[in-house]
């Protein structure tokens, strides 16, 4: 004796296949709209207004810039610690 017994006929399920809809068409990047201020030193007003070239770059290129700006910010500070000296006060 077997324990199953044959049932109705089951037609296997078909899931319909949907296209996804489109969605907002992306032109590229486009600016933040960030402010930037003046810092007063010229050095690092060139590079903060650097961080702007970002608002023309795909997201890939980011990178190479905030490290670009980084290395600068961190060669001025280095710069004014060079200039003070060791055991002088400012």
């Amino acid at each position: 004796m077997s324990d199953s017994m044959p049932g109705p006929e089951v037609e296997p399920e078909v899931e319909a296949i949907m296209e996804p809809e489109p969605g907002p068409e992306v032109a590229g990047p486009s600016p933040l709209g960030v402010p930037r201020a003046p810092t007063g030193d010229a050095g690092v007003d060139v590079l903060v207004e650097r961080l702007g070239d970002v608002d023309h770059l795909g997201t890939d290129g980011h990178l190479e810039v905030y490290e670009d700006v980084h290395r600068g910010l961190r060669d001025s500070l280095t710069a004014l610690d060079a200039r003070q000296g060791p055991g002088t006060s400012g």
